[in-house]
């Protein structure tokens, strides 16, 4: 159920995504590789990454393979002010077990 008050982020890396695909509708913020994103400001992330950064008043959810990059992504944007941060905890492998 996409909301437009909801970002769902994927933390993977690019050739991650690459092999698998992605869930459709969210976006792709490697905390690896980019582990800043969240506290870089606004102009530099969509330099960067090529998109705007999604603003502080939305729900972001985030993603990886099974769990232990989104938790650490969740609370990076949590250090980094955003308030309402979820995670989808099965992640990836949940998602692809569902069906997709």
């Amino acid at each position: 159920n996409p909301s437009t008050d909801r970002i769902l982020i994927d933390t993977r890396e690019p050739s991650e995504l690459q092999a698998t695909g992605t869930i459709p509708g969210s976006i792709n913020i490697p905390i690896t590789s980019k582990p800043d994103a969240f506290f870089i400001s606004p102009e530099e992330f969509e330099d960067r990454m090529g998109f705007e950064r999604p603003g502080k008043e939305k729900e972001v959810v985030f993603y990886c393979k099974a769990g232990v990059r989104s938790r650490a992504a969740a609370e990076l944007a949590r250090q980094a002010g955003w308030e309402r941060v979820g995670e989808y905890s099965g992640s990836w492998l949940d998602w692809e077990k569902r069906g997709g």
